[in-house]
């Protein structure tokens, strides 16, 4: 027996370092934040405070979570739960170009609002009320100054420095490019944020993202107006500099994204790989013979001396909606043209009117381009409704049983009779399991995507990683396995860590002690259940989450427990467990202040 004191003892489980090395039952010690002793024999537990059983459940990193819109949650909530309960320990700001460095309250709710579903309203009050940064150095301190429960990197995005630098309206004109001096100032931006240790930057090209507000409302991001010699500029610092580059590519013209993105991360002629994470790989059921090409397309251009990664949601995308309000209908002109009024009553006279009518019928039945809604209102349940008579039905279904009407109609006359009182939901991509299974083994592609914090009545991937660890260890039951645990554990961990080159996503001697206990007996049918919880710093409203609390005993951070059992301890949010991880740089753990201590 080790004798040693320490802070914490993980005894007994099935440890995964995070490299996908062969894992092991270990004991594993804790003290000062970080892993100090992985023991084949148990450890010395005299004055050990925090003891965790592990006998029959696994130990390993805790989760990095790459694609999250928590950039405004975070200020009056850094705890951030709803990802924590779950096993993620580490998550990424500033994704699809939007962050809040730059930016003030109202050009961040325009910004925010539409594009990732949160109340505008709430977006301008918690940027006004928390902004004291004005440089990307400034707003870490000013994350590090909060009681942040899990770590913390970030790209810096891209709309963000447009619009601080040319102002929204000019930002988001076709026929304006910004000058040398404007040029200059956003790569100045982008240096500044990168030695602040930004992983890199977030751009968009997607041009169904469309602007909540007044001033400019309906127009695309303003990174979607950026030509070649502003990206150029920008591409350039990140390649010198070796950080990523995480963009959307514009869906209705593909070749962008074969000559702009996947060849634009080759490093011809001598230059440094672009590292580009593109969104999205995805299984498309509207388009199911994409998926097809992307995987090649990594292959190609890796092959060729790219540094280019997919990210990828490894569970079928199931999303819910509220009536209308849901983003997928803005890729197409009349769904766009009802989520462009804000009043309900001119959106309900839109709804009625029968030359519109015409417009989404023919919208709807047009099968050609580019598209991300399969638009089949039979593949559409509805979940929820006042009219109980068409609850488990969908709207082609009800259609039917009213002699025959156009799914459309159908679909347009219970909004307009319920408005967002009728829920509905369908699986929109990655609904083919052997499909899902190619892609989380495909080494073109990162595992993440969760968009956590956003789009907060129509989804809730918090759970991804242990929903991928629920198909592994499903198929592995079933004798057909496709992916080691091991593997598993590294694409969710070590994988991610190494990439962006930020300290996480280990579980070794000497790494800080970021980690999660799952029981395995408890990767189940939960996973995948429908759960609400109300959002305290907007008002209360009810998002969906997931809730598996027995599938996760126990999470770290910085050798600290935040989760027992699925619920937070009282430590999470009371007192600062993590941190911003800077790139190209080693993390160590926060030092306990005794906050938690003080305030009970």
């Amino acid at each position: 027996m080790r004798s040693m004191t320490y802070d914490a003892i993980i005894k007994g489980g099935r440890w995964f370092d995070g490299t996908g090395a062969a894992s092991a039952i270990r004991d594993l010690g804790i003290r000062d934040g970080r892993v100090v002793v992985v023991s084949a024999d148990p450890l010395d537990e005299t004055g050990c405070p925090e003891v965790v059983d592990a006998h029959g459940r696994w130990v390993m990193p805790g989760f990095v979570d790459i694609h999250t819109h928590y950039d405004i949650e975070v200020l009056d909530g850094p705890a951030l739960p709803e990802s924590v309960r779950h096993g993620v320990t580490t998550l990424f700001l500033g994704s699809c170009s939007l962050s809040t460095i730059h930016v003030g309250g109202v050009d961040a709710g325009d910004l925010f609002g539409r594009v990732e579903a949160i109340p505008r309203q709430h977006v301008i009050r918690a940027v006004e009320e928390h902004k004291t940064w004005s440089t990307a150095e400034q707003y870490v301190a000013a994350l590090e100054a909060l009681p942040l429960g899990p770590n913390l990197a970030a790209f810096i995005g891209h709309s963000d420095m447009r619009t601080a630098t040319m102002g929204l309206d000019r930002a988001t004109r076709k026929d304006v490019r910004p000058s040398r001096r404007e040029q200059a100032r956003m790569e100045q931006m982008l240096d500044e944020a990168l030695d602040a240790g930004f992983v890199g930057m977030s751009a968009q090209q997607l041009l169904f993202d469309k602007l909540d507000g007044d001033l400019c409302r309906s127009r695309t991001l303003p990174s979607t107006y950026a030509k070649g010699r502003e990206m150029r500029g920008l591409r350039s610092i990140l390649r010198r500099r070796r950080r990523a580059l995480q963009a959307g590519p514009d869906a209705s013209h593909p070749v962008s994204t074969i000559g702009g993105q996947a060849l634009g991360s080759i490093g011809w002629f001598g230059r440094p790989a672009l590292r580009t994470s593109l969104l999205s790989a995805a299984d498309i059921k509207a388009i199911p013979f994409v998926i097809h090409l992307m995987r090649p397309l990594a292959a190609l251009v890796n092959r060729l001396g790219a540094d280019f990664r997919w990210q990828h949601l490894p569970v079928p995308f199931e999303v819910y909606a509220d009536g209308i309000d849901l983003v997928i209908f803005e890729e197409f002109g009349s769904g766009a043209m009802a989520l462009h009024l804000q009043e309900k009553l001119a959106r309900d006279e839109l709804m009625r009117d029968e030359d519109y009518r015409k417009r989404f019928r023919k919208d709807y039945e047009s099968k050609y381009g580019p598209r991300v809604w399969h638009r089949d209102f039979y593949d559409a349940e509805i979940v929820a409704c006042p009219d109980a008579s068409v609850i488990g039905k969908s709207f082609g279904q009800v259609g039917d049983e009213r002699g025959g009407m156009h799914p459309v109609d159908a679909f347009l006359d219970l909004v307009l009779e319920h408005g967002t009182a009728i829920r509905w939901r369908t699986t929109i991509s990655n609904h083919r399991p052997e499909v899902l299974k190619k892609l989380a083994q495909d080494g073109g592609i990162q595992v993440g995507f969760s968009d956590a914090g956003a789009h907060l009545r129509n989804m809730a991937f918090y759970n991804f990683g242990l929903r991928l660890l629920k198909h592994v260890r499903d198929a592995e039951r079933a004798g057909k396995p496709f992916m080691s645990v091991e593997r598993a554990v590294h694409r969710l961990t070590g994988e991610l860590g190494e990439w962006y080159r930020i300290d996480a996503g280990f579980l070794r001697e000497g790494d800080r002690a970021d980690l999660v206990v799952l029981d395995p007996e408890h990767l189940d049918a939960a996973l995948e259940s429908y759960h609400e919880a109300p959002v305290e710093q907007y008002g209360g409203l009810s998002r969906m989450v997931n809730r598996n609390d027995a599938a996760v005993p126990a999470v770290f951070v910085g050798g600290r427990r935040v989760v027992t059992d699925g619920e937070p301890t009282p430590l999470l949010g009371t007192e600062r467990t993590g941190q911003f991880l800077r790139a190209g740089q080693t993390g160590a753990p926060v030092v306990s202040t005794g906050a938690v201590e003080a305030a009970s």
